[in-house]
């Protein structure tokens, strides 16, 4: 695509590292409560999906009362484990110092809630970056895969579909970036294979600083400086 209007981020795995600790600790605590699934099982069910569609998914498979355990024993957990251990995805912050030297405006766009998303970017760093231009599942009737979420931020931005570039790392926010006609760019490098998100209609990468020369190469006279 040609220079885009606007790039849309996901947030967890793509901007802050939190799904490799996030699958671990949720497949721990659903064996514990009866339903063992593996981190693998965890990324291929919810990755990408909010935690709404996630507890729905949970009540009808170890009932309510379970199902609010895992959400209270899932949140204390990974908010002690992200004060302690969570950065920001590698390359990334060079990504955005680029992408802000080329103009080229961006936000986040993710299934988590506000109060998840400022969280986590204020941990590593990241939420000045993005101070106004944060939309959240929970501002939308439905989350990914439907194009909702993203729809809303270039309407909201002023920009065209069309020429938006979502960067994604999960099946069901490609799916959601390619449902809104946007081009996107899946992030091999986290827990999903690079393979499984071009199945899903990505253009794949494998680091963040790949990205840079796809998404927003420099101009000609700012390489000859």
């Amino acid at each position: 695509m040609t220079r885009p209007e606007l790039v849309v981020f996901d947030c967890d795995g793509v901007l802050v590292d939190t799904e490799r600790l996030t699958v671990v600790v949720e497949s721990r605590v659903l064996g514990e409560l009866g339903w063992p699934l593996s981190p693998e099982q965890v990324v291929d069910r919810w990755m990408g999906r909010s935690s709404q569609a996630q507890l729905a998914d949970l009540e009808q498979h170890l009932g309510a009362q379970r199902a609010r355990e895992f959400d209270r024993r899932t949140t204390a957990e990974l908010h002690e484990t992200f004060d302690r251990e969570l950065a920001a995805v590698e390359g990334v912050v060079a990504l955005l110092d680029h992408l802000e030297s080329q103009g080229v405006p961006s936000c986040v766009a993710s299934s988590g809630t506000h109060g998840r998303i400022r969280r986590t970017l204020g941990i590593t760093g990241l939420l000045p970056r993005f101070d106004g231009r944060i939309f959240s599942a929970t501002d939308v009737v439905h989350g990914k895969p439907a194009p909702d979420l993203f729809l809303h931020a270039a309407t909201a931005l002023g920009a065209e579909p069309a020429a938006c570039a979502v960067v994604e790392d999960s099946v069901y926010g490609v799916q959601a970036g390619v449902a809104a006609g946007m081009t996107v760019y899946g992030f091999g490098g986290g827990l999903t294979a690079a393979e499984t998100l071009a199945g899903a209609g990505a253009i794949t990468f494998e680091a963040m600083t790949d990205l840079r020369d796809l998404i927003a190469p420099a101009r000609p006279d700012q390489r000859l400086r």
